[in-house]
């Protein structure tokens, strides 16, 4: 496995691979690689011939320092082929006045808590993506909106990409598996089912042949609001291409079921889809 630190190394390296026929995988990561992670890499050594894990820290969530050396042993259990790891400034230096906005959807959902962060999520992977020129790009469903604003981008962009969107990992218990979970105490990581258990009942209403959102989104906030330490940010059933409101579960297509809870002071995010997937 080889660590890359340069644009015009990796650029290079992408032209070698698919000039020798290969194909490309590649799993754009924050670092601070787990399990769920992992399995994107696994996936994309089913698919692929060769496989590149980014690791480019978003810049505008706080997050540990990247731990380059524990995280490429871990992509090497994988099969990884590639890391790569470009530094902040080489990506978006000093005077940077680029970027790539899915316009009516990045505002949307966490877009509306977290600021201008999904304008920078697509012009990361935007630019990502023509560095490593990959055939295969691997996110999973665990943030389901940078999912569905990548699949838009690369659609309209038309950008020679599939984005292939893997299922979320979860803990034993269904606790998804982030790294916001390092934050909670032992009673708030117990608290902390309360976001699945809620998915949960709003996945068996609708198989009891409940449609109306508002009765399914009305039934998930009273399981959260009955656990003590839990308080709602958001809780949103919306289409898969727009993330626009639903008034009713359709029958004949997929439907975004997503939550934000602060657990104490941790903000965890969780979602399912119903009839179908991204």
């Amino acid at each position: 496995m080889e660590i890359i630190n340069r644009i015009p190394r990796m650029m290079s390296t992408g032209r070698e691979l698919r000039t020798g026929g290969a194909r490309i995988g590649l799993v754009p990561t924050g670092g601070g690689l787990h399990e769920g992670h992992l399995s994107l890499m696994s996936r994309a050594r089913e698919l692929c011939d060769s496989v590149i894990v980014s690791i480019l820290p978003d810049q505008d969530v706080e997050k540990p320092a990247v731990d380059l050396a524990r995280d490429a042993e871990l992509a090497f259990t994988r099969g990884v082929d590639f890391i790569f790891a470009p530094a902040a400034e080489d990506m978006f230096g000093k005077g940077f006045s680029t970027s790539v906005t899915v316009q009516g959807l990045s505002e949307k959902l966490e877009g509306a808590s977290l600021g201008g962060h999904y304008r920078g999520v697509t012009t990361a992977v935007n630019k990502l993506l023509n560095i490593v020129n990959p055939h295969f790009a691997f996110l999973d469903r665990k943030d389901a909106q940078r999912a569905i604003l990548v699949k838009r981008m690369v659609r309209e962009l038309a950008m020679d990409v599939e984005i292939v969107v893997c299922p979320i990992v979860r803990e034993e218990d269904g606790l998804a598996l982030s790294l916001a979970n390092a934050g909670l105490s032992t009673e708030e990581r117990k608290a902390a089912i309360v976001l699945r258990r809620a998915l949960e009942r709003c996945q068996s209403l609708y198989n009891g042949g409940e449609r109306e959102a508002d009765r399914l989104i009305a039934s998930m906030q009273s399981m959260v609001e009955a656990e003590p330490l839990a308080r709602i940010d958001y809780v949103a059933i919306t289409d898969t291409d727009r993330l626009d409101a639903c008034d009713s579960v359709p029958g004949d297509m997929p439907t975004l079921v997503s939550l934000a809870v602060f657990i104490g002071a941790t903000r965890l995010t969780d979602n399912i889809v119903l009839n179908g997937e991204l």
